[in-house]
């Protein structure tokens, strides 16, 4: 959908959504990496009340379940008996993240969170489509989640797949060349090797976190301060995410 109506000062409706939907991704992103302390865990045991409720609140919780994994200190959280039993009746988790197929990053895992705490949607490369998008919609519009992360990962084979064959000037078979040519607005010529890979890999998880920050559902969410979209890395090394400016 677009529109040509003129807001305050003369600047495009659909522009003032993404210029405020970045500008509150970039403060919630902010608040985390300059070293402010973060407030005391919350106590939760499957019903909404008792989980993060802002999108602070909630990335707060993820950066600390990432601190618990990659120092082997996983708690395990919302896998009792009692939980299982409350999950019956309905969900309320508290994110959303959109990560990629790879095995080697499951969110669940990588967050140290349970069941009922995260909504994944997952496709290769964190590939955004309107399945995909449809998804995340329901997360955040249906479900009141506030916070949606767009991850994408060290050696992600997806976007490697796509420069190569950017690189060679080959299609990739079958569907894949969807992947790729979805990819390959990321693809930086000026770098080479694997720095070019790299800078895709991020590249690409920003260009996804715009493209969400378009969307009218999602963008008048952030707007009003009950949303914020966040891309982010896990590096496979170190097992840490951060996010992305």
């Amino acid at each position: 959908m677009t529109t040509n109506a003129q807001g305050h000062g003369g600047l495009p409706g659909r522009r003032r959504l993404v210029r405020a939907a970045l500008t509150g991704t970039v403060a919630v992103a902010a608040g985390l990496v300059s070293g402010t302390r973060p407030a005391p865990p919350v106590a939760r045991a499957g019903a909404a009340a008792l989980r993060p409720a802002s999108p602070a609140s909630a990335l707060r919780e993820l950066v600390r379940g990432n601190a618990r994994w990659r120092t082997l200190h996983e708690r395990h959280p919302d896998r009792t008996r009692a939980v299982r039993r409350q999950l019956v009746s309905g969900q309320h988790p508290f994110a959303v993240i959109l990560g990629c197929i790879d095995s080697r990053v499951p969110p669940e895992l990588v967050f140290d969170q349970g069941l009922g705490d995260l909504l994944t949607v997952r496709s290769a490369g964190s590939v955004l489509d309107e399945a995909v998008l449809a998804g995340i919609t329901f997360g955040v519009v249906e479900l009141g989640i506030p916070l949606v992360v767009v991850l994408g990962h060290q050696s992600c084979g997806a976007v490697t797949a796509a420069v190569t064959a950017d690189e060679e000037g080959e299609e990739l078979p079958g569907h894949m060349q969807y992947l790729a040519d979805q990819i390959h607005p990321a693809i930086d010529h000026t770098l080479s090797g694997p720095a070019r890979v790299d800078a895709a890999i991020t590249t690409h998880a920003r260009r996804v976190r715009t493209r969400l920050s378009t969307d009218p559902a999602l963008a008048s969410r952030v707007t009003t301060g009950r949303l914020a979209l966040v891309a982010a890395r896990y590096e496979l090394t170190t097992q840490q995410v951060h996010p992305l400016p």
